[in-house]
Parts: structure tokens; C-alpha cells; sequence
């Protein structure tokens, strides 16, 4: 199926009850033509990828005649969803109540018939049947229809197991009634499963709409005006309604409304709901501000460069609910036995019968142990087991500042066992400064006047940094206006009075070009062969990064550029190290600048003077002998290695090529998140673990048990309707979760 002419549809669905429901609902779709799925019981949703003319209206059909219903999911899914479902549950809710006040009869008279004259305390069994109808039929309706879809499309699900066994017991305590035959009805046992299933269906609705609180709670984050510059006034509409490049206004403890730039203005902005950080981030001219932060003291006057689905929030929401949506690898077996295990268990229900109506002669007792194996024997706990824990974690990891681009890279997390991190913008600040001009036969202004020349319309740090310093040394000058160090190259059109011409940037080594009819080059001693000089050894030495500037074979200076290391890097790395995790530093730099980075960070391990291309290559090398190997990169050249990891982090902070590129995206551009993401990782699949153990455990054990008729239908359905909210409560734990400290 080629990517190229494919799309991604999801779609919300409705009608699904268990996990057999949504595994019979996945192979149906992925049967037909150009059509590849994912259906999550969890979320009730299902992503399809469309090819070879698929459209979503195919899509709908084969879900229709599988039984359910499907919908494309658009902006206004979520809070119509909302709706219906609240809708839903107080309905639910009354027919439960109504359920309850006909059922607590029959099961109160359980209580008064012990003893030698219990019989004489027995409801009239007329009264009891007349109990019990509407239970089975009105309130119970739900799962007859359920049954009946599931059958339709060749499947079968929990409903077919309680509308079986149910009714199974309803229909022979009916015709003990009708016939007076001399028999005990179990009128009591069917309306009580009902109505215990009602009750658990009513909890792990309230519990699995906790599960989504981490996207609700961004999207509540949205605010719904902005105050924009309309004729020199200023004039407040909806924040639908904003175009980029949009002048607007955000006042002292407002939101921002969009994505934007500073104009004008001072003060400092929350982004704790973007990045975890709680410090306040400071704000003036030509800085970013994202959507939904939270304004300080000052007032801002920005320019619109991200609306609607384009802003940082819409992109977060957007990835949180396909990760959630995901499927991980450790689910694939339990979806496997759920497309098996309802036949199964109509079968072991009918060997039930079928043995103790021989062993014991008894039709009644064979009976009503045939329908404590049906009733027990629901699958929704496992189905339940890991989407409802994804769904925690990945929320949990969206609040730290860690977007999760699927649920199988969450899972592969924990398994890493070498991490080969980036040096330039990941283990160190990404802003470099050129900390030393060494001229030989020219002035050091000359020198950098010439480099910056060079490197004017070079986006690497290492060029920013020399057009950065030459602009600071202009503004230095005697009669110079003030510029700011920070400038932008392209905001420097002035940056050389002299044309550049013949330009050629040959990666890994440096640049090169001609200014007024002189053949300049720009790159690593190695390539302009002074590596071996002693001033370029004691600068790399010292951990500062060298390059020379040449005319031809004359060498005419040299410049040092040093970039700190991030304040957090040292204290992630022995995190990281602590886990048993084998740290790598991939560079371009020599050796001696890498290992003065890597003896600062921690590290023990690292590898110097690799070029761009071949940061894939030793990622490769890296996962030689089954190791698992996560990437850590922030640029564009990142991007391959970071594609051939089994794991992939990218620095909110980078190129957009990196974070298409990786698996997992941190926000905040501190390497403490991968630490985190590891441990919310371990988290996470602990909780599949337990959830996973807890469904096979109780399906085990309970069948069983029925099977030998040592089960009450009645605390069969019991423990059956707690089985799935003891699941979702357990991964409801995972809120518990805080980044910064490792959690199992």
C-alpha cells in the first residue's frame, strides 16, 4: 500500500461493548480493500488508512454490516460526543435505578427463605415473572440487540454471553411458573446479572471519561476571543476568526489566543501547560508565544503565525489523541484471544450442561451452572487492559511536556538499552559564542568581517555565531549605531558591503566562495590542514570547537566557538545511566572538543567527527547484538538517524524535519525528558502488566469455578461488571505519575 496516495480517516464508533467487538470490528475492515485499521474499544474510535480509492463512506458501510455505527471524526466530534454520551448515561442511569427497584425484591427474598419453612416466604412465583419481564426484556433490551448485530456479522461478543445465559434462566423459571411444576425458578438470577452488568457498564463509563481528562483539560485551555488591531482600534471577535499575520493584543493575565510573535513589549508568559516547566518564561520583541499560555504583568502586541489546527496546542491535542487512539504491541495477544474466546465459552458453557445434567440429573442445577460460566466469562476486562492505560499515560506524558506519537514507541521505551544523543542543541544550549579571534596577517575586525560574509545566509550554529559576533563588533565601533548581539543573520542586510559569489557549502567540512575576486574558505582545521597546529589544539583542548579561514593556502585566523552545556544534562545523563542505559555522544566536532563535552556531561562514550549522513550509519552499528537504540536529536541532519533508531526523541526546540521524524517529542528542550519519558514508559507498561495479569487471572480462575459450580450466577455477574472497573481504576492510578523522579 503506497503512503504516497494514501490518507488517515478516524472515525468515532459507537455500538461496541467489548473487546471482541472491537477485534472482530478491526478484521473486518482490514479485509477490505485499501483499507488498513486500528479500532480502539477504549476511546471508541478506529484510524483507517484509505488507498486504492477507499473512501470513508466504504468505511461506514463495513462498519454498518459488522453491526456498529461509524462517524469521521471533525472538530466538533469531541463536544458532540460529550453530549450524547451524558445524554446516554443519565438514560442508562434512570433504566438502572428503575432496574434495581425490580430486582431488589426478588434478591431480598433470598434472605428469608433459609430455615425449615423458607419456602412458605417465597414471592408468588406470577409476581416473580412479572418482576423479572420487563428487567429481561425492557431494561435487558440493550443486550439482545447487541447479540444480534454481533451474529449478523459473523461475530460474537459479550452480549451474546449475558443475552444467553440470561435468558437461558428466564425461559426455564417461566415455564416452571406457567406449567407449576414442581421445580425452584431463578427469576432473581437473571435480572440481578442485568442489573449488576447495567452497574458496571454505568462505572466504567464515569472511569473511562477520567481517562481523556488530560486532552480535555487542554482543549478547556483554548480561549475563545482574542482582541486584534482593526483601523488603529482595537477590537474583540472570535479566536476562529484570526488570520496569520493578525496583529493582537494580550493583556496582564490573559491567554494568548494563537501562536504569535512579539512585537512589542515586555513580561513573562506561563508555559508550565506546554512543557511542565512552572517557571515563567520573559517575553519581548521577535520572541514566540504559544496558544493558551498564560500572560504575566506585561502587555504583548504580537503577529499571528499559527491558527486553528496549525498552533502548538492544536498539534499537541492532535498527537495525544492519536497516541491514545494507538495500539501497542503487548495487546496483540489479547486481541487475539478475544476473537476467539466468546465461541469458546459458548462451548464450555454447553459442556457444562451438558455434564452436570448427567452427573447429577439434575436440569436445573446443570443449568444454572452452565449460566454462571456464560455470565463470568466476559472478555471486556481485557479488552480494557491496555487502551484505558495508554490513554492515562500518554495524557500524563502531554501535562509533562512529552507528546507520544504512538502507543508501540511508549512501549519500546522502556527496553532501551544504548542512547546516542546529539551534541549541538541537545546535550549543550544550541547557541554558541565565538569566545576567541585569532588574526594571523589581518585585523580580527577583517577576519570576522570575511567569516561572517562567509557564512551571512547559513543557518548552522556555528554560523550564527560568527555573524552574530561580526554585528556586535560593528555596533562597538566609534559612530556605530547599537546592535544587538542576538541578531538574526537575515535581519543584517548590511552584514558585508561586498557581493558574495560562487558559493558552495560542502557538509562536514565548511563553506566557500569568492568576495572581492579572493577565494575564501571557511571550515574544520582537518579540511584547511592546520589540525595539527598548537593553538587549535590547546583551543579544542579547552572544548571549543575551530575553524580556520583561509585565502587560498594562507591561513588568516583562526575562531574559537564554545557551547555551554545545558545546566540539566550532566544530572539527566546519571539518570539515564542509573536505568543501566549505555549514553553515546554522536558529533561532527574532533576529538578533543568531544571528549572536553562528554568528560562535562558524563559521558564515558562518545564518537567524534561524524558527518551528517553518517549519524544513521553508527545508529545502525549501535543496534548490532540486539541492543535497543534510541536517537536524541534536534536538527535537520538528526533527522535519518534519528528515522533508524528504535526509539526517537526529538527537542521540542528543533527542526521540524526532527520531530516529524521521532517517535517521542519533548518540549521543553532539556534531556530530563527523555528521563522522564523513560520512566512514564515503565509506568505505563507496569499497569498493562497488572491489568493484563488481573484479566487472564479472573478469567482463569472464575471459569473455572462456574464450570465445577462453585459460582452464583448472581456473584458471577458481580464480579464480571467489577472486573472491567477494577481494570480502568488501575490504570487511573497512572495520574499519580510527576515527572522528575523514576517511578515503577
Amino acid at each position: 500500500m503506497s503512503d504516497d496516495s494514501s490518507k488517515v480517516v478516524e472515525f468515532s464508533i459507537s455500538g461496541m461493548t467489548c473487546a471482541a467487538c472491537s477485534a472482530r470490528l478491526e478484521k473486518v475492515l482490514n479485509r477490505q480493500p485499501g483499507m488498513q485499521a486500528n479500532v480502539n474499544l477504549a476511546s471508541e474510535r478506529a484510524r483507517v488508512r484509505l488507498a486504492d480509492g477507499a473512501n470513508e463512506a466504504a468505511v461506514m458501510a463495513a462498519v454498518a454490516k459488522a453491526g456498529f455505527s461509524a462517524a469521521p471524526v471533525d472538530s466538533q466530534t469531541r463536544v458532540r460526543e460529550k453530549a450524547e454520551k451524558l445524554q446516554v448515561y443519565r438514560s442508562e442511569s434512570r433504566r438502572f435505578w428503575i432496574s434495581v427497584a425490580l430486582t431488589l425484591p426478588l434478591v431480598g427474598q433470598m434472605f428469608f427463605m433459609f430455615g425449615e419453612h423458607g419456602h412458605m416466604n417465597e414471592l408468588p412465583r406470577w409476581l416473580q415473572l412479572a418482576l423479572a419481564t420487563p428487567v429481561q426484556f425492557w431494561i435487558g433490551w440493550r443486550f439482545y440487540d447487541g447479540a444480534y448485530k454481533a451474529l449478523r456479522g459473523g461475530g460474537a461478543n459479550m452480549d451474546v454471553l449475558v443475552a444467553l445465559g440470561t435468558s437461558m434462566a428466564w425461559g426455564f423459571s417461566t415455564v416452571v411458573t406457567v406449567f407449576s411444576l414442581d421445580q425452584h425458578v431463578y427469576f432473581e438470577g437473571g435480572a440481578a446479572v442485568i442489573t449488576l452488568v447495567l452497574l458496571g457498564k454505568l462505572l466504567e463509563a464515569g472511569a473511562k471519561a477520567r481517562t481523556s481528562e488530560a486532552i480535555e483539560s487542554l482543549i478547556r485551555l483554548q480561549p475563545k476571543t482574542a482582541r486584534i488591531e482593526r483601523n488603529g482600534q482595537w477590537v474583540e471577535i472570535a479566536v476562529e476568526t484570526l488570520m496569520p499575520g493578525d496583529i493582537f493584543l494580550v493583556r496582564p493575565g490573559e491567554s494568548v489566543p494563537v501562536d504569535g510573535q512579539v512585537i512589542d513589549g515586555e513580561s513573562s508568559i506561563n508555559e508550565s501547560m506546554l512543557t511542565g516547566e512552572s517557571m515563567p518564561v520573559g517575553k519581548r520583541a521577535d520572541d514566540k508565544v504559544f496558544a493558551a499560555t498564560a500572560n504575566g504583568q506585561g502587555a504583548l502586541r504580537c503577529r499571528a503565525t499559527g491558527v486553528g489546527e496549525h498552533t502548538l496546542l492544536a498539534g499537541i491535542i492532535r498527537l495525544v489523541g492519536e497516541a491514545q487512539g494507538s495500539k501497542a504491541p503487548v495487546q496483540r495477544l489479547a486481541d487475539q484471544i478475544s476473537a476467539i474466546f466468546v465461541p469458546v465459552v459458548c462451548v464450555i458453557a454447553l459442556l457444562t450442561f451438558l455434564g452436570w445434567w448427567w452427573y447429577s440429573g439434575q436440569f436445573a442445577e446443570a443449568l444454572v451452572n452452565a449460566v454462571a460460566v456464560l455470565v463470568i466469562a466476559c472478555p471486556c476486562a481485557l479488552g480494557l487492559a491496555t487502551p484505558t492505560a495508554i490513554m492515562v499515560g500518554t495524557g500524563q506524558g502531554a501535562r509533562a511536556g512529552i507528546l507520544v506519537k504512538n502507543a508501540e514507541a511508549l512501549e519500546r521505551a522502556e527496553r532501551i538499552t544504548v542512547l546516542a544523543l546529539d551534541k549541538t542543541g541537545t546535550l549543550t544550549c544550541g547557541t554558541p559564542q565565538v569566545t576567541d579571534v585569532v588574526p594571523r596577517g589581518i585585523e580580527r575586525a577583517e577576519a570576522l568581517r570575511l567569516a561572517a560574509a562567509l557564512e551571512q545566509n547559513s543557518e548552522h550554529p556555528l554560523a550564527r555565531a560568527i555573524v552574530a559576533e561580526h554585528l556586535l563588533a560593528q555596533a562597538q565601533e566609534p559612530g556605530k549605531a547599537t546592535i544587538a548581539a542576538s541578531v538574526e543573520p537575515t535581519d543584517a542586510p548590511a552584514v558585508n558591503a561586498q557581493k558574495l559569489q560562487n558559493f558552495k557549502a560542502l557538509p562536514g567540512h565548511g563553506v566557500e566562495g569568492e568576495i572581492g575576486g579572493r577565494q575564501l574558505r571557511l571550515g574544520s582545521p582537518t579540511w584547511l590542514g592546520v589540525d595539527a597546529d598548537p593553538v587549535v589544539r590547546g583551543l579544542q583542548d579547552a572544548g571549543k570547537t575551530v575553524v580556520a579561514l583561509a585565502d587560498g593556502n594562507q591561513i588568516l585566523a583562526l575562531l574559537a566557538i564554545a557551547d555551554a552545556l545545558r545546566p540539566s544534562s550532566r544530572a539527566a545523563v546519571a539518570r539515564l545511566r542509573q536505568r543501566g542505559i549505555r549514553v553515546v555522544m554522536l558529533t561532527g566536532d574532533n576529538a578533543a572538543t568531544a571528549a572536553a563535552i562528554a568528560a562535562e556531561a558524563g559521558i564515558a562514550e562518545f564518537r567524534a567527527g561524524i558527518l551528517p549522513g553518517d549519524k544513521a550509519a553508527a545508529i545502525v552499528e549501535l543496534k548490532a547484538n540486539g541492543a535497543l537504540v534510541a536517537m536524541v536529536g534536534d536538527g535537520i541532519n538528526d533527522a535519518p538517524a534519528l528515522a533508524a533508531a528504535d526509539v526517537s526523541f526529538a527537542i521540542g526546540a528543533g527542526s521540524d524535519a526532527a520531530i516529524e521524524a521521532a517517535d517521542l517529542t519533548l518540549i521543553r528542550s532539556d534531556l530530563l525528558g527523555v528521563a522522564d519519558a523513560i520512566d512514564l514508559s515503565a509506568a505505563t507498561l507496569g499497569k498493562i502488566r497488572q491489568n493484563l495479569f488481573f484479566a487472564f487471572i479472573y478469567n482463569v480462575l472464575g471459569i473455572p469455578l462456574a464450570a465445577a459450580g462453585l459460582l452464583n450466577p448472581v456473584f458471577a455477574g458481580a464480579a464480571m461488571a467489577m472486573s472491567s472497573v477494577s481494570v480502568v481504576s488501575n490504570s487511573l492510578l497512572l495520574k499519580r505519575w510527576r515527572s522528575g523522579a523514576p517511578r515503577e
